[in-house]
């Protein structure tokens, strides 16, 4: 069903180039979101993970 509609409006050779490229941007997308991270406060990042919030407490 969606095959069919996605055929109709972008074209079967689109759809066979993007899922060429889908693998390809997750690993781009992951290097960068890793990258984010590590150049950035990673406890900004860390501290929505529920285990490894606890570890991290501000001592006050």
């Amino acid at each position: 069903m969606v095959q069919k509609i996605l055929n109709k409006l972008i074209g079967g050779k689109y759809i066979a180039i993007v899922r060429a490229w889908v693998p390809n941007m997750v690993a781009w997308g992951t290097v960068g979101g890793v990258a984010l991270v590590h150049f950035t406060d990673w406890r900004l990042f860390l501290d929505y993970v529920p285990y490894i919030k606890g570890k991290f407490t501000k001592d006050e």
